[in-house]
C-alpha cells in the first residue's frame, strides 16, 4: 500500500482542523462547509477510510509512528566452492 507524505498529510490534517472550527462558527456558510467536506474527502482517500473520524485517526496514528530506521545490508552469499580438478 502506498503511504502519503507526512509533510502532506499534516498540513491537510491541519487545514481539516482550520476548516472544521470555521464550520462550527458558521454553521449555515455553504462555502465554508464545502471546503471542509472537500478537505474531509481527501483526507478519506489518502488514508483509504469510509469516515472522516477514522481517517483523522488514521492520519493521526499514521503521523505519530517514527520511520522505521534503514537496515544493514545483508552480507553476500557465500558461494560455492569451485571444482579443482
Amino acid at each position: 500500500m502506498l503511504l502519503p507524505d507526512k509533510q502532506t498529510l499534516a498540513r491537510l490534517l491541519s487545514h481539516y482542523r482550520a476548516h472544521e472550527r470555521a464550520v462550527l462558527a458558521q454553521p449555515h456558510e455553504p462555502a465554508l462547509r464545502r471546503r471542509f467536506e472537500d478537505t474531509a474527502y481527501t483526507l478519506c482517500v489518502l488514508m483509504g477510510e469510509r469516515t472522516a473520524r477514522e481517517a483523522v485517526h488514521a492520519a493521526e496514528r499514521y503521523l505519530s509512528r517514527t520511520r522505521p530506521k534503514a537496515r544493514a545490508p545483508l552480507a553476500p552469499a557465500a558461494s560455492p566452492p569451485s571444482p579443482t580438478g
